[in-house]
């Protein structure tokens, strides 16, 4: 596979031969993105995962920032497949793995509890996607998902580009076609820790998020939405 941009020296420390392997009669490799700003970002065209994401902080000190993998074994064989991968068809979860679309039922692969999750047990996140990095700063990655995969209807075709800006921005854009009606709902399952995974690896404790939202839906036992639109004020959550 031609990989102009790959360095060795990469701040990652990873290794190209590390994520060379022949998957599903393709090859996959590994991309390195890099800005004027020392910043270098790690991806893989399996599943389109982000193996890590060295920016430097405000006294110039590199950290990856993003939980990835450091071979496309480990990728392959995690014991978190959506780990930082590309999701889809759907994201998130479909009740009992199914759904009606113009009056006809559709039933997809089930793979969490009684639900169909992320797509599916071999969805975007399990496949090889084509790759093509033109330079630097991004590469694209393109696969068609043929009707019937995972249950879902129509061949999809999708493009997927990753751009890590002058900015320090890392913008994922999808832009994707269908040639009968169907549904899609794509997104990246990337874990940020924005104290970097060092030595030891920090936790959640000390992080502060806010969400300025009046209201919530709860989940049943399986995660999936009760339907219910509540109040957050007097919550937990408040």
């Amino acid at each position: 596979m031609n990989n102009t941009f790959y360095k060795e020296n990469n701040l990652s420390g990873l290794k190209r031969a590390d994520f060379q392997k022949i998957v599903d009669g393709k090859e996959t490799d590994l991309f390195i993105l890099s800005n004027q700003q020392g910043t270098e970002v790690a991806i893989t065209n399996y599943g389109g995962a982000i193996l890590t994401v060295m920016v430097p902080d405000k006294n110039g000190k590199l950290a990856n920032v993003v939980q990835g993998h450091d071979s496309i074994d480990n990728v392959i064989n995690s014991h978190e497949p959506f780990l930082s991968t590309l999701i889809g068809r759907y994201g998130n979860r479909i009740a009992k793995g199914s759904f009606l679309m113009d009056g006809q039922e559709h039933n997809l692969t089930i793979n969490n509890g009684p639900n169909s999750l992320h797509g599916g047990p071999t969805g975007f996140h399990a496949r090889v996607w084509d790759a093509k990095q033109e330079d630097e700063h991004s590469v694209t990655l393109h696969y068609l998902s043929k009707d019937g995969e995972e249950g879902f209807p129509g061949n999809l075709d999708i493009t997927v580009t990753y751009t890590l800006t002058g900015e320090n921005e890392l913008v994922i854009t999808y832009v994707a076609n269908c040639d009968k009606k169907t549904i899609t709902n794509l997104t990246n399952h990337a874990f940020f820790s924005l104290a970097g995974l060092n030595n030891p690896t920090p936790t959640v404790d000390n992080n502060i998020v806010t969400i300025n939202a009046d209201f919530y839906i709860p989940i049943d036992e399986v995660s999936i939405p009760t339907g219910e639109v509540l109040k957050v004020e007097g919550t937990p959550m408040d």
